[in-house]
């Protein structure tokens, strides 16, 4: 028990002073933050570099005619929302009228699910305005993102205004009173309150749908009659080491990130695709565990067969990690503070925070372990048990279903048929195990039932790679007007969700090279999905006495009617087309 106590005092220590020099901050290099994976339907070995937003959103004021005149630069890559733009008035005696919006593009935006208009490269826009003072200010508050992912938070800006002299100038809003306070609070918060929070946090996580099954067929196994005082002490602080040690583990990866200049927090493994991916299959194998159709996980949730072994010891480390796993996807309301505090410490403190946070985690079952007379007020053991177990896998099965939800947000609807794909060929291989074990039959069987179970984990994955939606751009007429008046190239393809031919050149025609092709010739790529009902592409569809999808249009540089491509695509042909448009 001693040993264990060092080698769980060790592992923190060790893990904390290897990043002690590193000094935190809360903000990122991009000065934006993260709400969506760093690319769409597409696992990356390394996060994109964005600008700050200073340098992706330029603006310059001037004033024509008492109206006020707001030209923005945006870099390459970003654009900005025409929902975001808020302007207001410093004083009662100026008064803002309606802005004069110019036309933008149509986009569909995930966060919002709804289509947006939003601004790429250059924009103008106008603001009338009265005043009876000649100097005022007027509030300018804007919104943008990056196509690789990132959104920022709305930006606040404050135009100074001088009609004698005729100048605009925009200065960034202070926030310098608001940091000071923010910071004035957690500086003056005791360490050692935090550190509660943080334990309090942990403890809350317990009663979390994706935790609190694990956590309770590990405590009904202390029923077992057969297990000593000394025993449930060694497997208490062996679960204990598991859990305290994942989180220190998780924090200091997330902390050598952010002190990386990565905008992450915490939770940031939830941002990649192939984790949820991977919690999707966990939890459902652990629900089918828990309702009896396989026992892969039974001897992490149980005591051990022999607790006096080596082997059972490791069972209850490796019940602390995989408890850490599982709850991940979920937060408790008592965490915040303490992750607020964490942050803006030197990483010795932040790595004490998620310490106890861990620490809280695996408090219950810590006291059952070191208070005997806990355990015998535990029911004791009986079918209700059993009952109680199967009844457990539902909130495994519902928490699958909305990580399942997840990584079709952060992918696309094909990965989640992938994955139901992937499921239904994991139960059959499942079947197939446990029918050779009944029948006892040999390596036939079972080498299937492997290989399929194989198929089941991969299948998933090959789906996360594909086509990334950010190197195309969604079809609008005015959209098309504009590059054929500035003698662009363009390919239109024109497809639908339900179109079989339609996906079936997508997948093989639509590669590399067609991307590489595209971007050799300088074709800017419009798609226009007629998965719902859209006047525009019928209208195209019509103008080229078409009735349904596909329809792949390629337009020349400068002028010149469009080529029509056959329906039935070869990668071949599609490359000579755009090289033509050249």
């Amino acid at each position: 028990m001693k040993q264990l106590l060092k080698a769980l005092l060790m592992m923190t220590l060790l893990v904390a002073s290897s990043s002690y020099s590193t000094s935190l901050t809360a903000t990122s290099a991009a000065g934006g933050f993260s709400l969506a994976p760093q690319s769409n339907n597409q696992l990356q070995s390394s996060a994109p570099e964005f600008l700050p937003v200073q340098q992706a959103f330029q603006v310059k004021a001037l004033i024509e005619n008492q109206r006020l005149s707001l030209n923005w630069t945006i870099a390459d890559g970003y654009y900005l929302y025409r929902k975001g733009f808020k302007l207001n008035s410093s004083s009662n005696s100026t008064q803002l009228g309606a802005p004069n919006f110019p036309d933008g593009i149509l986009k569909w935006d995930e966060y919002f699910e709804a289509d947006v208009v939003v601004y790429y490269a250059q924009t103008r826009f106008e603001v009338p305005f009265t005043s009876d003072n000649p100097q005022f200010q007027i509030q300018l508050e804007s919104q943008g993102c990056a196509d690789a992912g990132l959104c920022y938070p709305p930006r606040k800006q404050v135009i100074d205004i001088d009609l004698t002299t005729g100048t605009a100038i925009v200065n960034e809003a202070s926030n310098r009173a608001t940091k000071t306070a923010a910071t004035d609070n957690i500086a003056s918060t005791p360490l050692w309150l935090i550190l509660l929070f943080a334990m309090a946090g942990g403890l809350i996580l317990n009663l979390m749908p994706c935790v609190f099954p694990v956590l309770s067929i590990k405590v009904l196994s202390f029923t077992q009659q057969h297990q000593t005082t000394i025993d449930r002490q060694r497997h208490g602080l062996a679960y204990t080491a598991g859990v305290v040690g994942s989180f220190v583990i998780i924090a200091a990866t997330m902390l050598s990130l952010r002190a990386g200049g990565e905008a992450i927090g915490w939770g940031f493994q939830l941002q990649s695709p192939g984790f949820v991916l991977f919690l999707v299959y966990l939890f459902m194998l652990l629900g089918l565990s828990l309702s009896g159709y396989m026992q892969l996980f039974s001897g992490l949730m149980s005591i051990g067969q022999s607790s006096s072994t080596n082997n059972g010891l490791r069972s209850s480390f490796m019940t602390g990690v995989l408890a850490t796993t599982v709850a991940s996807p979920c937060t408790a309301p008592f965490m915040g503070p303490a992750l607020g505090f964490a942050i803006s410490q030197t990483s010795a403190v932040a790595l004490l925070v998620f310490a106890f946070l861990g620490l809280g985690m695996a408090l219950p079952f810590v006291l059952l372990t070191l208070v005997p007379s806990l355990t015998q007020k535990l029911p004791r053991p009986g079918q209700w048990m059993d009952n109680l177990k199967q009844f457990l896998a539902f909130p495994m099965y519902l928490t699958a279903i909305w990580l399942l939800w997840v990584v079709g947000r952060q992918t696309g609807v094909d990965i989640v048929i992938a994955i139901c794909v992937g499921r239904i060929l994991m139960v059959m291989a499942i079947w197939l195990w446990q029918l050779a074990g009944r029948n006892h039959s040999h390596s036939l069987t079972k080498v299937l039932s492997a290989g399929l179970f194989v198929v089941a984990i991969a299948y998933p994955s090959f789906k996360l790679e594909g086509n990334d939606p950010s190197k195309w751009q969604d079809y609008s007429s005015k959209r098309l007007a504009a590059l054929r008046q500035s003698g662009e190239a363009v390919f239109i393809n024109l497809s639908a969700d339900w179109c079989i031919t339609c996906l079936v050149n997508e997948r093989i025609a639509m590669g590399d090279a067609f991307y590489k092709a595209l971007e050799g010739n300088n074709i800017t790529y419009l798609k226009g999905d007629w998965t719902h009902k859209d006047p525009q592409i019928t209208q195209l569809l019509n103008q080229y006495n078409r009735n349904g999808v596909p329809l792949y249009l390629v337009f020349p540089k400068g002028s010149g009617p469009a080529e029509i491509l056959p329906q039935l695509l070869t990668k071949t042909s599609l490359i000579d087309a755009l090289e033509r448009a050249n």
